[in-house]
């Protein structure tokens, strides 16, 4: 059993993660969630929680488990860190370095092991030329994107920035925790 970390940011696109927590817990994974506050707006941690079997991360200052740091244990214990899907707030603050929240402190905490990033938004902000520098930071740095697809966004929208399909994200996941 590999430990998986998937981060969740606000995005229409989170009530999607649901199916990649509980189609990596069915493949025999421990699937830990972490959170954004941004994310809690569109679907409850409490979902993640009935399909995982674990706790759900939401807030930095919460006393998850009182022996523990919890952004640094999450980090050493994953062998796997997936944020699905990544917003473009989440991409400018990874490539920037800042740790503000839960998600982003236990993503500069985790280190040397595979990390995907799944981005989902609005075509033009995915196609704005900041996004794409901090999408281009990312992949110098080694951290390897799951392309979102061309499809009709909730925005009434054609064009590319739908979060990449279920399957895809789930079997670049379980190819990359094979892989170490």
């Amino acid at each position: 059993m590999k430990n998986i970390v998937l981060g969740v940011t606000g995005s229409i696109a989170a009530y999607k993660a649901a199916d990649i927590a509980n189609s990596l817990t069915k493949s025999g994974n421990s699937v830990h969630v972490i959170m954004t506050e941004a994310a809690t707006k569109f679907i409850t941690p409490l979902t993640f929680q009935t399909l995982t079997k674990n706790d759900v991360y939401t807030d930095m200052f919460k006393p998850y488990r009182s022996s523990e740091v919890e952004h640094i244990s999450l980090a050493e214990k994953a062998d796997l860190f997936l944020i699905a899907p990544a917003s473009a707030n989440f991409l400018a603050k990874a490539a920037s370095g800042i740790a503000d929240d839960m998600l982003t402190s236990t993503f500069l905490a985790y280190r040397d092991k595979p990390v995907l990033i799944a981005p989902a938004m609005n075509t033009n902000m995915y196609e704005n030329p900041v996004t794409q520098r901090n999408i281009g930071i990312l992949r110098q740095l080694g951290f390897e994107m799951i392309e979102p697809r061309s499809a009709m966004l909730a925005c009434g929208v054609v064009g590319k920035g739908a979060l990449a399909d279920v399957d895809v994200i789930v079997n670049a996941a379980l190819e990359a925790i094979a892989a170490n």
